[in-house]
């Protein structure tokens, strides 16, 4: 805690002093440039991945990078989606995995979270990845099946995504683009899903939004 309070401090004295008037201007409202959907390991830090300010991320975490259907958990997560969408305007949506994700190593070996029962109830809002990844990557080794399930789970998670309301009709409506990726943690790369190529590939500045029509299959990895 004591590093903690020491930025603090070092926050208010520093960074703030110098940037008064940006954040003078952020109390007057938000506009983010998109919704950040991703996980709340603490080795993902979506402002320093993506080089953005203060305000430019409405950022969405919890364990998984997991959007139940709509209508089947009372949490915050279709409150934050439904709020981003039609409160502020939000017209991209990014979910992004990661890789050595413990919720999906969770996923894969259950007897990992079984201490933990309101993890593993979390967990069955994935229940889809588990079994893509049981019935395509069998013949995987360990390792292979937790890339193979954190790639996949971002995509089944999109697939719940498209069931809130707020996204059909801002998709519907073609106000609003979503885009599947993950990011590596010991490169730094970030890769982002293309459909035509049915795997993920390097982001590049032209990279593709998933289609109104997109369904997800197990991946070319």
């Amino acid at each position: 805690m004591e590093k903690i309070i020491r930025g603090l401090h070092a926050f208010q004295t520093t960074y703030f002093a110098s940037n008064r008037e940006f954040f003078q201007g952020l109390a007057k409202g938000q506009l983010p440039r998109a919704l950040f959907i991703t996980c709340s390991d603490s080795r993902i830090v979506p402002n320093l991945i993506t080089q953005t300010e203060p305000g430019e991320l409405f950022i969405l975490r919890n364990a998984g990078n997991i959007i139940p259907p709509y209508g089947v958990w009372n949490g915050a997560e279709a409150a934050t989606v439904e709020y981003g969408i039609a409160a502020l305007g939000i017209k991209q949506i990014i979910v992004c995995g990661h890789t050595h994700c413990g919720a999906m190593g969770g996923l894969l070996n259950p007897e990992k979270v079984q201490s933990m029962p309101a993890v593993a109830n979390w967990l069955k809002f994935a229940e889809a990845t588990r079994q893509i990844v049981e019935k395509n990557y069998s013949d995987a080794t360990e390792e292979e099946r937790l890339i193979a399930a954190i790639k996949e789970n971002v995509l089944v998670q999109i697939q719940n995504l498209l069931t809130h309301p707020a996204v059909a009709t801002a998709l519907f409506q073609e106000k609003l683009k979503i885009y599947a990726w993950v990011y590596e943690i010991e490169s730094g790369n970030v890769y982002s899903y293309d459909m035509a190529e049915n795997r993920f590939v390097l982001a590049s500045i032209d990279h593709k939004p998933v289609p109104m029509d997109f369904h997800s299959k197990h991946i070319l990895t």
